[in-house]
């Protein structure tokens, strides 16, 4: 059994940026990381031409800026890269291929009593490691797992079928007939590069959306610190009609919300387009209802179409893993791993429980998730020792 001040579940931007802020004021942490390298989202299960969909300024971890040279829209190496060099001058340790496997609060002793499996060993032996803390960091995150819906016919589906987190670019897709399921900005960009590669693509777009460009968001970021959000709503709205026109008649509908409420009020982001757009109005991309059920190749519709497909992607989104192992703490988390506290306090919960990276706010809300438990963690312990 090995005791420390703060376990922190996961090695993601938000365990590192956590644990960067925690190093910084000298407070112990432990991170624990199921994969074989931090960042394993964007390093081992993200596609190729991906970009951080905001500008620079609104994306960097605590403490660190990008560098000056870098890039407004860092691409997916450039992020990367300033990872390994944040984990580096924080001097940040995870410890990797640790699974959690249960994590349960010791009322008696105050504190938290994590189970893992240690992966590292050899002859596929595999010892249980027994860790003990004041604080628990849930840095998990919302996307730790690829969520595929449950389609009729799906599991006899003749052709390939892969999530998101599977897609690297669409080079051996070239000639194929490809349908991609979900219209958020994974959905739309992946559409994008198969078309780039060659794919004949179909989208699937089943609920309303808000397209607006890179430089729109990026506008509105910046009004949004000086202007009410639904001023900056009414104003980018107006801004996307002016550059992409009724987009009802190509089978996108805009919500009734403004892009910026929604993603305050539920999480959803507008779509950034990178070119998909056009390819839609060209026909080039084409756009399909729901999917009512599959037949062999074929997939059938709301609409009553059928079409046959070689290969259908994924991008449905993810879900939290965190009730796979959190044992009670039902006043904290719900039963779907996600925070009970909404905006501005759902960082924290009971008995020394935090959560970062579960605020639907990107990278941005990551940063601040992290310096909000780092501080609040100081607090309590120097508190304790007055």
């Amino acid at each position: 059994m090995e005791e420390t001040m703060v376990v922190i579940v996961g090695a993601g931007p938000a365990g590192l940026a956590t644990s960067a802020c925690l190093n910084r004021l000298s407070i112990p942490n432990i991170v624990l990381e199921r994969e074989d390298c931090y960042a394993s989202l964007w390093k081992k299960r993200s596609y190729d031409r991906l970009k951080l969909h905001l500008a620079k300024q609104f994306c960097h971890l605590p403490y660190m800026d990008f560098p000056p040279n870098a890039p407004t829209y860092v691409p997916k190496n450039g992020f990367i890269d300033y990872l390994d060099n944040y984990v580096s001058h924080f001097g940040i340790t995870p410890r990797y291929l640790r699974s959690v496997e249960s994590v349960i609060y010791d009322s008696d002793a105050e504190k938290w009593q994590i189970v893992v499996k240690n992966m590292t060993t050899t002859d596929n032996v595999i010892e249980t490691e027994v860790y003990t803390s004041r604080f628990l960091v849930v840095a998990s995150g919302e996307n730790s797992q690829g969520t595929i819906p449950d389609i009729d016919g799906l599991d006899s589906y003749g052709g390939e079928y892969i999530h998101s987190n599977q897609y690297e670019n669409g080079r051996k897709f070239r000639g194929k007939d490809v349908l991609v399921v979900g219209c958020g900005n994974s959905g739309m960009e992946i559409a994008y590069d198969l078309w780039n590669w060659g794919a004949n693509t179909s989208i699937v777009v089943r609920n309303p959306v808000h397209v607006l460009t890179k430089e729109m968001v990026k506008m509105a970021m910046i009004m949004l610190q000086y202007l009410p959000c639904k001023a900056v709503d009414k104003i980018t709205v107006a801004i996307s009609r002016l550059k992409y026109g009724k987009l009802s008649k190509y089978g996108i509908r805009m919500p009734k919300k403004g892009p910026f409420h929604l993603k305050e009020t539920t999480g959803r982001s507008p779509v950034i387009d990178v070119g998909t757009i056009s390819k839609i109005k060209s026909g080039e991309i084409k756009v399909l209802p729901g999917m009512e059920c599959i037949k062999d190749n074929e997939v059938v519709f709301t609409n009553g179409a059928t079409v046959q497909f070689d290969a259908i992607v994924f991008a449905t989104g993810y879900k939290s893993t965190v009730r796979n192992w959190l044992k009670g703490s039902y006043e904290s988390f719900d039963e779907k791993g996600m925070p009970k506290k909404g905006l501005p306090y759902h960082w924290k919960g009971g008995n020394g429980i935090y959560n970062a990276g579960f605020s639907r706010r990107g990278l941005q809300g990551i940063s601040s998730d992290a310096q909000n438990i780092a501080n609040d963690i100081y607090t309590n312990i120097t508190a304790a020792l007055s």
